[in-house]
């Protein structure tokens, strides 16, 4: 039987999934919806990924990446959890030797990460608005009637993109219904759009990097060719979207998983008959009042987390010891 990595990246709109070989090939991926429900999303993925590869391959280590990496982790056991900046950088890495500037545009947050000689040296996130990522091109895409699949090709379409104040989402909509009332042609609406998100991106996420070639855009966002175009005008540079754009963040906690080498405990994919559930407990202890989360696997408490301080720690053992 054929030796593999798994590599989980679980965010807040998808949940994306790989297993590697030996060196670092992608054997086979999916990628799915969140939609509010993490372990159920990564359930599937495990699902699909077992019937890839007709369960031929032995999963030998796991890493879990994305906002819910520590639920996910606890859950399949993980070798290595891993936070969305390196797990990206990594998987890029090993794709694009040479990159020293990531753009990332997911659903719901975008991030920058400049490398130089293979090793992070800054980066910035921004998870504050929603403006200029997936989420708010799906969002405008509805309100103009059209499938957000298709936003890229009718941008492209566009001979004199229209001016979006993008800023903000609540602003955005507001131009946008005005700009089409007074007789904008959608296209152009549209491809002003992308070229809004862009800019968005670059006085925002951006601001102060020190952006140079080569330069990798990946995320959900690097799908739309509309929003490439924008990215290639603004900073006259080739923008480089690799097929597996999407799946980078699994790609690189895979191999990270790969080189730490396994616990030696074997992965099942029977996990996914195994019942999960997470109970919210407030501590009380003190003002901070944190919420501790009990992860439980089958009626029986795997992990607890939350707590702020040495109050929280109490009651985190606590209900470890299923007290």
């Amino acid at each position: 039987m054929k030796s593999g990595y798994l590599g989980l990246d679980t965010g807040s709109i998808s949940t994306k999934g790989v297993i590697i070989d030996g060196d670092n090939k992608i054997v086979a991926s999916e990628y799915v919806w969140t939609e509010g429900n993490p372990c159920g999303a990564v359930k599937q993925v495990i699902r699909s990924l077992c019937e890839r590869t007709c369960g031929e391959v032995e999963v030998r280590a796991v890493g879990a990446t994305g906002s819910a990496r520590r639920l996910i982790g606890a859950m399949v056991g993980a070798d290595v959890v891993k936070n969305e900046i390196t797990a990206h950088a990594i998987g890029t890495l090993s794709v694009y030797p040479e990159v020293r500037t990531i753009f990332e545009i997911g659903g719901q947050d975008s991030k920058i990460i400049i490398i130089e000689n293979g090793i992070v040296v800054d980066y910035a996130m921004n998870t504050l608005c929603a403006a200029g990522t997936g989420s708010f091109l799906s969002s405008q895409a509805r309100r103009l009637g059209i499938d957000v699949k298709d936003f890229g090709k009718i941008a492209l379409t566009s001979k004199n993109p229209t001016k979006i104040a993008a800023r903000c989402t609540v602003f955005a909509e507001s131009d946008l219904v005005h700009k089409a009332q007074i007789g904008h042609k959608k296209e152009d609406i549209i491809a002003g759009l992308c070229m809004a998100v862009a800019i968005n991106y670059l006085n925002n996420v951006g601001k102060g990097k020190n952006i140079r070639a080569p330069i990798v855009f990946q995320g959900g966002v690097s799908k739309n060719e509309g929003v490439i175009r924008a990215f290639e005008e603004i900073t006259q540079e080739r923008i480089l979207v690799d097929p597996n754009s999407h799946l980078m963040g699994a790609l690189g906690v895979a191999i990270l998983a790969r080189n730490q080498g396994g616990g030696g405990q074997k992965f099942g994919f029977d996990i996914c008959e195994v019942e999960f559930e997470t109970v919210g407990r407030e501590c009380g202890r003190c003002p901070n009042n944190c919420e501790i989360i009990c992860f439980y696997r089958d009626g029986i408490l795997i992990d607890a987390w939350g707590n702020r301080c040495a109050n929280g720690d109490i009651m985190t053992t606590a209900a470890k010891r299923n007290i």
